[in-house]
């Protein structure tokens, strides 16, 4: 099934998700990687406020290559990049904000808890950084540019972001579980 959503997300927008299910998402998402997610808990820890509001948001897993002019930022690719190394920090940033959906690639492990009821993984094709940067709008502000361009807070207008494939819903179903599984079956009946 395909949907076109609007950030920000609702909870009822990401319930009718299914994993397998095709997304395409219009509006704001903010990009966040390693270091964004670090800071991100450090203040939440000492119970700082955030420069930006991740309530009902979408947080793409994405180091841009952006290029300064004279007018603002242009954006030059903006592929997905690894989720994983994000899953650890996932859990407690989703227990203290209102992210409805997470972009990546390569799925997340031990996440599924923390998804569910409250938020979807997105799976975006890695090598798709031309087509990202296409579909990237508007380079609306960034926040913490002092971590560095990739590992900045981008806040982007997208337009029909996609396709993103559900690859973990908010009923807890996770299809690179699945795929690992089948992956070490067909491993055992190797051996």
């Amino acid at each position: 099934m395909e949907h076109h959503l609007q950030t920000p997300l609702k909870i009822e927008d990401i319930k009718k998700l299914n994993a397998g299910d095709i997304v395409y998402i219009s509006g704001e998402i903010l990009t966040a990687r390693d270091e964004a997610h670090a800071r991100i808990l450090e203040m939440d820890k000492k119970k700082e406020e955030l420069p930006f509001s991740l309530e009902g948001g979408v947080i793409y897993h994405c180091g841009p290559l952006m290029q300064q002019t004279e007018i603002g930022w242009n954006v030059i690719s903006a592929g997905p990049t690894t989720s994983g190394r994000m899953s650890k920090m996932t859990p407690p940033l989703l227990k203290a904000h209102g992210v409805r959906a997470i972009i990546g690639k390569g799925g997340m492990k031990g996440v599924t808890d923390a998804l569910k009821d409250r938020c979807v993984y997105l799976a975006y094709t890695g090598g798709c950084a031309a087509l990202a940067a296409e579909l990237i709008r508007e380079v609306k502000t960034v926040y913490w540019l002092d971590l560095g361009m990739p590992e900045a807070v981008w806040v982007l207008r997208v337009e029909d972001f996609g396709p993103l494939i559900v690859g973990i819903d908010a009923k807890g179903k996770d299809i690179f579980a699945d795929v690992r599984e089948n992956a070490q079956k067909q491993l055992g009946k190797q051996e």
